[in-house]
């Protein structure tokens, strides 16, 4: 593989062109959060109908990710991501000439192909590097682009109370048009493996499915991050409902999660080659049910303060961000020769088990319920995760007997 060279196409893809592309999905999640009940207004539709903006998204991207990843190892990893990225501006512009709730929630559904970014953005740094490097890289990666989640609901919360909630919308289309624009000039082509045939990609998939380290590692990932997206079904309902939280300031209590992920990343970043991905897992999901349990004990005890559920909702940020792109690499290195569908397969449980778990984050809630549902369900979730990688770790074990055992014969 070439060495990447900055705005050109015929070399890899510079860092902070990964950085950008893999940050379009999550700002088109976040920013328009603190936007819900003007949306809520403006179409004169129930809030929780109008919550299905965010879990829509969600289940888009989950499905988007099993034809995303294969269409990229059948026809390369630049001309699928550059479609898919155009096709989530259009999706964009759907949504803020929407003329009834059904049509917006159509237009949400299609931006979820504003995740291609991130999903080849996985296989591409595969491509390029093994699998210990790969969550280095992935962490940087994540950790550069989780500004855009960080500071997306507080762009978005401004952009809502000045210019109302379509504002929000005019500056992701405007983000995705500089983001092609970069795609085009700097995207090198990384796929080495092409497959004859689209469906050929297909036929790929059960030898994932009977890979029990792909299991593992996938349950890993859907179930960390299904605390953090647990955490956005039920967040905005809190903020509004129970801590009379105006939306201009939703997104600095947002925040504590963002700088969380910011620093698992890179611990990741910086330690993911030399502790090894699945200690890197384990970490990261004790460090999450160590949040949970904290903020389960304020609330127990009485202190039902903002940030008693806020505060300790950084956990989940650093634990998720030391947890994910290890994981991640995990996934994507059983079987290096079909990276993007590996990717795309595993990120298809993931963001489906976030987009059902942000359900139950809204589900569970109500005006006499207070945070504490939603608090356990973020543990279980969190606690799901460590369970996960306690079994790819025994699996490791398993293997290395068993390649001991043959050695010594």
């Amino acid at each position: 593989m070439s060495t990447a060279t900055y705005l050109n196409r015929n070399s890899p893809p510079h860092i902070t062109t990964l950085v950008a592309a893999a940050a379009f999905g999550p700002l088109a999640m976040n920013i328009f959060l603190p936007s819900l009940p003007a949306i809520a207004t403006h179409f004169d539709a129930p809030f929780v109908v109008v919550q299905f903006a965010i879990s829509l998204y969600l289940i888009a991207n989950a499905f988007l990710q099993i034809l995303i990843g294969p269409l990229s190892d059948r026809y390369g990893r630049r001309p699928v991501m550059m479609f898919f990225s155009c096709l989530a501006i259009a999706a964009t512009v759907l949504a803020i000439y929407a003329p009834t709730i059904e049509i917006f929630l159509l237009a949400r559904g299609l931006q979820g192909t504003a995740i291609a970014g991130m999903v080849i953005g996985r296989a591409v740094i595969r491509d390029m590097v093994g699998p210990d490097e790969s969550a280095s890289k992935i962490g940087y990666v994540t950790m550069g682009m989780t500004l855009a989640p960080m500071l997306g609901p507080i762009l978005g919360g401004y952009l809502d109370e000045f210019y109302g909630w379509q504002a929000s919308f005019w500056a992701l289309i405007i983000y995705g048009f500089m983001l092609v624009g970069l795609l085009w000039l700097d995207l090198g082509e990384t796929s080495r493996y092409k497959s004859a045939s689209f469906s050929a990609q297909f036929r790929s998939y059960p030898a994932l499915f009977t890979s029990r380290r792909f299991w593992g590692y996938s349950v890993a990932s859907a179930a960390g991050s299904g605390a953090f997206f647990a955490f956005l079904g039920g967040s905005a309902y809190l903020a509004s409902v129970h801590y009379d939280i105006p939306p201009s300031l939703y997104g600095f209590y947002f925040i504590f999660a963002g700088i969380g992920y910011i620093v698992g990343n890179f611990i990741s970043g910086r330690f993911a080659r030399k502790i090894g991905i699945n200690r890197m897992m384990m970490l990261g999901g004790v460090v999450a049910c160590v949040g949970m349990l904290i903020s389960l004990a304020l609330v127990a005890s009485g202190l039902d303060h903002r940030l008693s559920f806020f505060g300790p909702v950084v956990f989940i940020g650093l634990g998720n961000g030391i947890t994910l792109p290890s994981s991640i690499a995990g996934i994507v290195s059983v079987r290096p020769e079909i990276a993007g569908s590996a990717s795309g397969l595993g990120g298809f449980f993931q963001i489906g088990g976030g987009a059902l778990l942000s359900v139950l984050g809204g589900a569970v809630l109500g005006t006499e319920t207070g945070p504490m549902p939603l608090i356990l369900l973020m543990l279980a979730s969190s606690f799901a995760s460590v369970l996960a990688t306690a079994y790819v770790m025994h699996i490791a074990r398993t293997v290395a007997l068993q390649e001991a055992d043959t050695t010594e014969k």
